[in-house]
């Protein structure tokens, strides 16, 4: 059996070798420059996008997965792939033209219907029932299925700026949030069907580290799977946030942290924190 992911797992080179997971890169562009998501260096990153330079992706080409099915195929192996949500990325719609190019070969596809720490908790998830040996790979991509309904992104921006850039939110209201200090609170969630909603906004980092911290705790933690912090760039944001998940009790370990890759990263900007957890049944 092979797994296969897409850049926005956001899984390392260590995790990714460990786990013998395959990733598919997606495409980061500065100007007239394209750079693989997975071979761009976290510093050549920031560096552009922190002097001002306007990033976009692109989902991978049906070709880049095509690779990925068609080794997998010969090497006789069934697959499951888990990639970002199609509604944040094209990402499965390449992944589903790939497939239908190889009818004889087992693929199945799950829309993680999350990105970052949510796709990243459903790959470890299907790389341990693999591990066991116990399940065919289209019962591992339905195993997956039921799990998506109970993983939850909370999380908290530290700047608008890169959402305007992008074109996410208009320049004014960033204007206006950054001279009123506004940081901006998101979720990914079952009921947002894999779609970024804003679900409150903080004056400050710290209240806003607080609130992502309250709106975390509401939840019951499955505590058969980790709780995994998020953040990009520097870590002091998401540290102050374990703390204070720390001290209400939860079992959340600076340890576990996932600095955001260039796929979502571009998006976001820097200081962003939060974490991804998966809700008791």
């Amino acid at each position: 059996m092979r797994i296969i992911t897409d850049s926005a797992a956001d899984l390392t080179r260590e995790e990714l070798e460990q786990n013998d997971v395959r990733c598919v890169p997606m495409q980061v562009m500065f100007g007239t420059e394209s750079f693989s998501a997975a071979a761009l260096s976290g510093e050549e990153f920031w560096k552009r996008l922190l002097s001002g330079e306007t990033g976009k992706t692109s989902q991978p080409s049906p070709d880049a997965f095509l690779a990925e099915f068609e080794a997998a195929q010969k090497a006789g192996e069934e697959v499951v792939c888990i990639v970002v949500s199609s509604a944040l990325s094209g990402t499965m719609q390449s992944a589903m033209i790939a497939a239908s190019m190889l009818e004889s070969a087992k693929i199945h596809i799950v829309d993680s219907l999350s990105a970052a720490g949510g796709q990243k908790l459903l790959v470890l998830h299907a790389c341990q029932l693999c591990e066991q040996g116990q399940l065919t790979a289209e019962e591992i991509a339905g195993a997956l299925t039921q799990l998506r309904s109970r993983i939850h992104v909370r999380a908290g921006l530290d700047t608008l700026e890169n959402l305007a850039r992008s074109g996410r939110i208009s320049k004014a209201a960033a204007n206006i949030g950054a001279l009123a200090q506004l940081k901006p609170l998101v979720r990914l969630a079952p009921d947002t069907e894999g779609s970024i909603d804003v679900c409150g906004k903080a004056i400050g980092r710290h209240r806003a580290i607080d609130a992502v911290a309250r709106m975390i705790s509401r939840y019951r933690i499955d505590e058969r799977f980790p709780v995994i912090p998020l953040y990009t760039h520097f870590i002091d944001n998401c540290v102050a946030l374990i703390k204070k998940l720390q001290a209400g009790g939860m079992t959340v370990s600076e340890h576990m942290a996932s600095a955001l890759g260039p796929t979502l990263a571009t998006h976001i900007g820097a200081g962003a924190y939060g974490a991804a957890f998966v809700e008791a049944e």
